[in-house]
C-alpha cells in the first residue's frame, strides 16, 4: 500500500478521523508516522497476515507481540525506502517464485492449486498480493546485500575457528565422517559473510531509527522512538 505524506495539521486531523467509527465499524487508523510518511493499521494487517503465511502458524496464534512485531519491521521497511529511493534493485522472476514456493511448502495442506488459493484466502491474501509482497521484501534483502557486502572481510584465521568449533562439532553430533577444511572453506567463508552482513544490517536499522522521527500510535502506547524523543 502507498505510504502518503501530509502535513502536521493534516496529520492532526486524520488522526481524530481514524478512531471515528462509521456504523460500528473503524475504518482505519494510523498507527506510525515515520519521517510524516503514515503507516496505517490495515498495513499493519496485512504484513501480520503475510508473515504468518509465510512462517506457516496459524493466524489465531497470533497476538498482540505479533502485531507489535509486523509494525517494527514495516517502520523499518519504510525507513529502507526512505533511504534507498527509487533505484532499488528489483528480484528476479524466478527469485520471486521460488522464493513463493518455499513459503507453499511451509503448508502440506496446499499441495495443489485450488488448495492453495484457500489458504491464501484464509490468510487473506491471493496471488498478487504475494507476490508484490514477496518481490518487496527481496528487492529489500537485495539491496541491503549490495551496500553491506562489499565492507565485509572475513580472515582466514575466522573460517579455520568456525571449522574447528562449529562445523566439525556439527558433523560429529550428527555422526558423520570429518570433511577437509578446503572442501567447505567456502561455504564457511559465505556463512560468516551473512552473519557480518546482519550485525552491520541491524546495526543500519538502528542508525536510521535514530536519525528518524518515527512516532507510534498504537491504541495501548503513543510514545515516541529514541530518535524522536531527542528532538
Amino acid at each position: 500500500m502507498k505510504k502518503l505524506s501530509f502535513s502536521p495539521m493534516v496529520l492532526l486531523l486524520m488522526l481524530a478521523l481514524a478512531s471515528v467509527s462509521h456504523g460500528g465499524a473503524v475504518i482505519d487508523r494510523i498507527v506510525a508516522i515515520v519521517n510524516g510518511n503514515v503507516i496505517l493499521q490495515s498495513q499493519v494487517e496485512d504484513d501480520l497476515c503475510f508473515e504468518a503465511l509465510s512462517s506457516g502458524r496459524p493466524l489465531q496464534d497470533l497476538g498482540d507481540e505479533d502485531r507489535r512485531a509486523a509494525l517494527s519491521h514495516l517502520i523499518d521497511q519504510e525507513l529502507l525506502r526512505q533511504q534507498i529511493g527509487s533505484e532499488i534493485h528489483q528480484p528476479s522472476p524466478e527469485q520471486v517464485e521460488k522464493r513463493i514456493q518455499d513459503i507453499r511448502s511451509a503448508h502440506p495442506g496446499a499441495a495443489s492449486d485450488e488448495d492453495w488459493h484457500v489458504t491464501l484466502a484464509r490468510y487473506g491474501l491471493n496471488e498478487t498480493q504475494l507476490q508484490s509482497k514477496v518481490t518487496r521484501q527481496l528487492a529489500l534483502l537485495r539491496e541491503a546485500d549490495l551496500r553491506l557486502r562489499p565492507s565485509v572481510q572475513i580472515e582466514n584465521a575466522g573460517i579455520e575457528a568456525y571449522y574447528r568449533n562449529v562445523f566439525l562439532p556439527q558433523l560429529h553430533k550428527a555422526g558423520a565422517a570429518d570433511v577437509p577444511l578446503a572442501e567447505v572453506s567456502g561455504q564457511i567463508r559465505e556463512i560468516l559473510t551473512q552473519e557480518k552482513i546482519d550485525q552491520l544490517f541491524n546495526s543500519w536499522l538502528e542508525s536510521l531509527r535514530k536519525e528518524s522521527k518515527v512516532r507510534t500510535l498504537l491504541p495501548e502506547e503513543a510514545t515516541p522512538s529514541a530518535g524522536e524523543a531527542t528532538r
